[in-house]
């Protein structure tokens, strides 16, 4: 136990956690002062007591993908009979619709289609910045390197064609974790753990802005969390260019992947590894200044706990989300309901931009 106060001081004194500080971390059973320490940390960067949130929709413009990720319940085979390429007069509506809630932003996102090269991708953001007047924050990592491979470009070209299109931001989608003996086994045809942060390091370079995130709770231990953290700090403190982190815990309903270690289903299950795995990222992650809570895989009640352990911001109203939902979770909030939960916690609620700027 002294051990671990040593540890919370060390980060409360403004000292930087080794890789090793974090792993003695996730052997505390003390989530409360864990999530004490968190909340210091995440008071200092934002003092003022405001918590925001961004009203906006995920849409996934395809559910064709070649990844196979046994992870995911969401994604569909070529000749599935529910397999879709989201047509324009659809996507034209959704948006249409996000607008009219008061969204201002699109999280536009899909699976790695075979089919879909460069010339797709570019037509489909200036058909959408040609209609609409929307920020669009879209295609992970993984979906960059499937279109530089089946366009035989580079990622920065890529990125480059697309910012040019009108892309504004890119979410940190297809991380999972980052360490490769991981993703061998529960993602082996996507993007290895270096190629996603060399597609976020080009991105940054180019002058665009993205998230990170890390999905846990499946087959990866405490050090595999550590790494992940201690991969995405170093990215940015080189070039900060990340403008949140958000964690989730693995949903497992409906998909290939059998969770190997029981023990820690069990607690994502009550929601503390959640919450011990969020108080632990505010504290690891120092240069960072916002981590969003998941209310969509945790629900509202364990979204407004993590306010307490490290969390300042709640993240998207989610309009639409199709991924978690495929999953066996569906937990909806309007704007008025996400308003409501960070006052009764006892702050003061502030919608945003992408670039975490009030609106």
């Amino acid at each position: 136990m002294k051990d671990y106060k040593k540890i919370i001081d060390k980060v409360l004194n403004g000292e930087r956690l080794s890789a090793e500080d974090g792993e003695r971390l996730f052997e505390s059973h003390d989530i409360i002062s864990l999530g004490r320490a968190a909340q210091t940390i995440s008071k200092k960067k934002h003092p003022d007591g405001i918590v925001t949130y961004i009203v906006d929709r995920n849409i996934n413009y395809t559910n064709i993908c070649i990844s196979k990720c046994l992870f995911c319940a969401f994604y569909r085979e070529k000749d599935s009979p529910d397999a879709y390429i989201l047509p324009k007069e659809e996507l034209s509506k959704k948006i249409d619709e996000t607008i009219r809630l008061g969204g201002v932003q699109i999280l536009i996102q899909g699976g790695l289609n075979a089919d879909l090269g460069i010339d797709f991708y570019e037509e489909l953001v200036q058909f959408i910045k040609s209609n609409f007047r929307i920020h669009i924050h879209g295609f992970s990592p993984p979906e960059v390197i499937h279109i530089s491979k089946k366009s035989k470009l580079s990622c920065e070209e890529v990125i480059r064609r697309l910012k040019n299109a009108g892309l504004g931001s890119i979410p940190g989608g297809g991380a999972e974790i980052l360490v490769d003996k991981i993703r061998e086994k529960i993602s082996p045809n996507k993007c290895t753990a270096q190629e996603w942060l060399n597609v976020m390091e080009s991105a940054h370079n180019l002058g665009l802005r993205t998230t990170a995130t890390m999905m846990y709770g499946h087959i990866e231990s405490y050090r595999d969390r550590i790494e992940h953290l201690t991969k995405i700090r170093e990215l940015q403190d080189k070039t900060k260019g990340f403008t949140a982190f958000i964690p989730w815990s693995f949903q497992s309903k409906n998909t290939k992947l059998q969770t190997l270690n029981s023990e820690l289903q069990t607690l994502n299950s009550f929601g503390v590894d959640y919450l011990k795995t969020l108080s632990i990222s505010r504290l690891m992650l120092d240069n960072f200044d916002n981590i969003q809570a998941s209310w969509v895989t945790q629900g509202a009640k364990v979204a407004q706990l993590a306010l307490f352990f490290g969390a300042n911001d709640m993240g998207s109203t989610m309009i639409e989300e199709n991924v978690v939902k495929a999953a066996g979770v569906s937990f909806r909030m309007s704007e008025g309901e996400i308003r409501r939960l960070i006052e009764d916690a006892g702050f003061k609620p502030a919608k945003r931009n992408t670039f975490y700027q009030p609106v």
